[in-house]
């Protein structure tokens, strides 16, 4: 893409205030009666040279209480909302609370994506999801500070980031749980608190990030109904699944921010849960941070719930129960409710003072000097480190299902048919919150970059479900297909970026666009170049409302009916020499997609203008073509196939039909979550094909979720499973294809068969689910994955017989490396239960070790088990964690379902 800055009006150097500065500026501009009386009822401070807020001798507690002491009640409810409005006479800016990074920065413009938070649990690598997350925290770093340096406080330009999810993925069904580390609550710990600890930093002053555990609590669906149903869970299922997860972040992580879930808790919101929130959370846990509703959660407490009838009522509840943030617009009740009588001003009081703690802590209202973390350069953000670490992270989280010796494929290969919808589509490697990758590998770019000398051809096949071609049939049209103009040299068309959607103003942004293939997800087109410096901030475009117009020639290389399309998220209309082909001119219906078919000479150019209008929904935009002759999608991958020596199917999932709370109505899908865990019928009806053809194939496999692929396990010879892996992904597929690396992922999910029943899906009973309790046989078990060498265990040990409830109990054995290939292993410690006593899991989780091996390599590992944390159970007649004593069992396994040594060992009082 190039920049025509002849088109731009760059500003000249603009001042560059600290935050710091532009307090002590206010301040001392105003005299010290004009700083503002205390409201009533709140303890009043000294009038000082220095206001104690701005004392940085002070420890930030007194700071906060201070700085809250000076607001008025108004004011105080206006800080209690997620976009924080300014207080110009204290100097404090205005600050939106609502930012994301669950893996990446997500939706502030350009940023390095890595692979979705299920893939990263696949990696069972605690190691490297803390080099993830301190890339994500450096970035998402470095960004706020170029957001402050340009005046920018919006919404993703700030410092407290909603991530990570560590709800249990306790349903196959459920379309969020791509968000969570997977099924099993020791996996989900620990895998969780290591990437609270990247984001919110090692530094003894101040934090780097806040990062928050959601949704608290016992929230995985279903979406439809996400705003309205009650959950009633025993209290063994509450305190041995749903609430571990939680405890583990706040207790071991020191995870500043919690977000509560919309659902109700026997009968309580959790957004508003005295037990939840006051018991467990602060009392129990000792948990000193913030609490933030759900996006308009506490609005649900009166229009869903029905808990109580006002919007006064709502948010008193919420407050006085331990929410201290509203991402909404309910506590702007709040004023009311203290006349009311519903809560005192001394109770808004307290949560304020923790939500103002929680900015000074993280360096908001002092020198940038003093922020190590202020440092971090811009430089940081898509740097080639972080894209390769993105890399890396997608080359671990990459399962092998399936192999019967075919994989890894021969680099000498000289045709590869690639085929399926999800084969060249970006959408495919970014599940949900994402940031948007400067320079994504889909899995055919990554395959044809791994064999530059071989053919490599593509067809799609197939739409990704029955009624859905989000994308438009045919492919991008192509930069050596276009020309901004009659007697242009370069390639591209000429694109014009507007504010508004009636092109009525200059642009401002033009620049030679190479394709017309768009997605600024949360984001507008100029947003980075304001963040290098290349915009001024006041030409900056809002993402919410623009429009763009491109023009110049098409360039037809054969003559004939050719079939366009310009699929849009918006309004849009196309022009061929004038006249007008397409109009879908109305940016508030979610994604038009017809086409036409005109009649095209070879080398004649014709005139082409496409002009679209940002609506309702994230802006996307594409230009695409069939060209004439052009066979049906089938029959297409059907003769790529035939000609190949190896077919690579690439199909699945993506998030345009599973994620959260969505429009989404086709067959085996709705609102998100999903009815059917089956590959897609039209994915299947081509697959079948593709076999029936006698080539070998190998099927790669995009999801966030579990697939029912019996027939695929029973017919394919190789299947891999990529998730959505980042901005990398289709680098790291063809790795792994090809052999350059040596696949060692593990499921964090359990894969049912087809035919098997599960629980009703709204049930929250852990009876039958997940592989702690499920007692059929899955298709792919719990830590499944396979590797292209083999290993060996033994000498398994345990140091004593007998340990005490409060003891330690140390176990080691020996793994090799068998086979001829380095790789991975990774090495899974179970435990069980060989006595009588309660009702406990088939076995749980409780340690895993990555171990990398030459071949005919061996090493020592070594795990440590301590009842008083592994063995608990929650005995619900007295109210509290138990350890039985009696007989256990230590298991070894590379997967759930293949263990390989066990140990029993005895627990006494």
């Amino acid at each position: 893409m190039k920049t025509d800055t002849k088109s731009r009006e760059i500003g000249g150097r603009r001042a560059r205030w600290s935050l710091a500065a532009l307090i002590i500026t206010a301040l001392l501009t105003a005299s010290a009666s004009s700083i503002g009386a205390p409201s009533a009822g709140a303890a009043k401070t000294a009038n000082a040279a220095t206001p104690v807020y701005l004392d940085l001798s002070r420890s930030f507690e007194d700071r906060a209480a201070d700085l809250v002491a000076r607001m008025t009640l108004e004011e105080k409810v206006g800080q209690m909302q997620n976009n924080a409005p300014a207080i110009p006479r204290l100097g404090v800016p205005a600050y939106e609370w609502w930012n994301e990074a669950l893996h990446g920065v997500a939706r502030a413009g350009q940023a390095t994506v890595f692979p979705q938070a299920i893939g990263m649990a696949a990696t069972f690598d605690t190691a490297l999801m803390g080099e993830v997350s301190t890339a994500i925290s450096d970035e998402a770093r470095a960004k706020h500070q170029d957001f402050l340096r340009r005046g920018m406080h919006g919404r993703y330009e700030g410092l407290t980031f909603w991530s990570p999810n560590v709800n249990i993925f306790r349903d196959p069904r459920w379309g969020r749980g791509q968000e969570t580390y997977g099924e099993d609550p020791f996996l989900t710990s620990r895998m969780g608190v290591t990437f609270v600890q990247g984001l919110q930093g090692d530094d003894p002053t101040y934090r780097k990030l806040d990062a928050t555990a959601k949704h608290y609590a016992v929230h995985s669906g279903p979406e439809s109904e996400r705003h309205q149903f009650d959950v009633h869970p025993s209290e063994r299922d509450l305190y041995e699944t749903y609430l571990p997860a939680f405890q583990a972040l706040v207790q071991e992580g020191k995870v500043d921010s919690v977000m509560g879930a919309y659902n109700r808790v026997d009968g309580e919101s959790a957004s508003a849960s005295p037990r939840l929130l006051q018991e467990i959370l602060r009392k129990d846990w000792g948990f000193h941070g913030y609490v933030v509703s759900d996006c308009d959660s506490v609005e649900d407490i009166y229009r869903h719930h029905h808990i109580v009838q006002t919007a006064e009522q709502a948010a008193a509840l919420a407050v006085k129960s331990g929410d201290d943030l509203n991402c909404g617009k309910t506590y702007g009740a709040l004023a009311k409710a203290v006349q009311q009588g519903l809560i005192s001003e001394a109770e808004i009081d307290a949560a304020l003072r923790r939500l103002m703690l929680a900015r000074f802590r993280l360096g908001m209202f002092d020198p940038p000097e003093r922020v190590r973390w202020a440092q971090i350069p811009y430089s940081v953000n898509q740097s080639p480190q972080h894209d390769q670490l993105a890399r890396r992270a997608a080359e671990e989280s990459i399962v092998l299902l399936k192999n019967d010796g075919v994989l890894p494929l021969s680099p000498q290969l000289r045709r590869v048919a690639v085929i399926g919808p999800t084969a060249d589509d970006v959408t495919a490697l970014l599940g949900n919150y994402h940031g948007t990758p400067a320079a994504p590998v889909t899995v055919l770019e990554g395959i044809r970059r791994a064999l530059p000398q071989a053919e490599i051809s593509y067809a799609k096949g197939a739409s990704l479900v029955e009624g859905f071609d989000s994308k438009g049939e045919g492919e991008l049209v192509a930069a050596n297909y276009l020309r901004p103009s009659a007697n242009a040299s370069e390639h591209g068309l000429k694109g014009e970026y507007f504010r508004g959607a009636d092109f009525s103003t200059s642009p401002v942004l033009t620049r030679i666009d190479d394709k017309i293939g768009f997605s600024w997800d949360h984001s507008a087109p100029t947003d980075d170049l304001v963040m290098q410096g290349e915009l001024p901030v006041d030409q900056a475009l809002d993402a919410n409302h623009f429009s763009a117009r491109w023009t110049g020639q098409l360039l037809p290389p054969v003559s004939g009916r050719y079939e366009l399309s310009a699929v849009a998220s918006g309004g849009y209309r196309l022009y061929l020499d004038g006249h007008l082909l397409l109009d879908a001119w109305n940016p508030d219906v979610t994604r038009h997609e017809p086409h036409a078919t005109v009649e095209l000479q070879a080398g004649k150019a014709v005139d082409i203008r496409l002009e679209y209008a940002k609506g309702d929904h994230n802006p996307d935009v594409r230009l695409a073509w069939r060209l004439p002759g052009a066979k049906p999608p089938f029959e297409e991958a059907m003769d790529a196939a035939h000609k190949a020596d190896a077919i690579v199917f690439v199909g699945g999932l993506t998030s345009d039909i599973e994620g959260e709370e969505m429009k989404v109505n086709y067959p085996g899908f709705a609102g998100g979550d999903r009815t059917d865990l089956r590959l897609p019928a039209t994915q299947q009806k081509l697959l079948e094909a593709l076999r029936a053809t006698g080539k070998p194939v190998v099927l790669v496999l995009t999801s966030g979720s579990a697939l029912a692929v019996d027939w695929a396990q029973q017919h394919v010879r190789g299947i891999v499973l990529a998730w959505y892996p980042g901005q990398r992904g289709g680098d790291a597929v063809a790795d792994v294809l090809f052999g350059k690396v040596n696949p060692s992922g593990r499921l964090p999910v359990t894969f049912y068969k087809e035919g098997q029943a599960l629980p009703a899906f709204d049930d929250y009973r852990m009876d039958g689910r997940t592989y702690r309790y499920f007692q059929g046989q899955p298709l792919y078990a719990f830590g499944h994955g396979l590797s292209y060498t083999s290993f060996a265990y033994s000498n398994l040990a345990l140091d004593k017989a007998t340990v005490g409830k409060d003891g330690r109990l140390g176990v080691t054995l020996k793994v090799k490396n068998t086979g001829q290939r380095a790789g991975d292993e990774v090495v899974q410690l179970y435990l069980r239960s060989a006595h009588g006593g309660p009702w406990r899991p088939v076995r749980e989780l409780h340690g895993f070790q990555r171990v990398s091996l030459a071949p005919g390599e061996e090493k020592q590992v070594r795990f440590e088990v301590t009842p008083r944390a592994d063995l608990r159970y929650y005995d619900d007649k007295q109210h509290t964690y138990a350890v039985d004593p009696g007989r256990y069992e230590v298991q070894i396994g590379a997967s759930s379902a293949d263990i390989r040594l066990t140990q029993p060992f005895d627990v006494r009082d």
